[in-house]
């Protein structure tokens, strides 16, 4: 995809809805903190505002470079915080969230 052409929903996302929500929590400036947990035995987990994010989102969303590392905080934890692709997949998620009809949003919710 060239910078000129915007990222589109596709069935790669994993659970499109859950994705999208998380994307839409995260607004243009909230970062996802990722806190190593391999020491404690729990292995690496994702929150945003103090709730949890799904492990294949937080991957999918990094791996596809959607999410940077700004940073750590006094504590240790990592900060995410949207790229400009990730704002972009944001914004026309957003789009294609809104333009779709109550049936087919619970469909995606449901199905992913």
């Amino acid at each position: 995809m060239g910078a000129s052409s915007p990222p589109s929903p596709s069935t790669f996302v994993p659970s499109r809805a859950q994705t999208l929500e998380v994307l839409r929590l995260m607004g243009e400036y909230r970062p996802i903190l990722m806190l190593k947990g391999d020491d404690d035995g729990y292995g690496t987990r994702w929150v945003l505002d103090g709730q949890q994010v799904e492990p294949g989102i937080a991957s999918y969303l990094m791996n596809a470079g959607f999410l940077a590392d700004t940073g750590a905080t006094d504590l240790g934890a990592r900060k995410l915080t949207l790229t400009e692709s990730g704002r972009v997949l944001r914004r026309n998620g957003l789009l294609w969230w809104d333009s779709l009809g109550f049936l087919q949003r619970l469909k995606i919710t449901i199905f992913g």
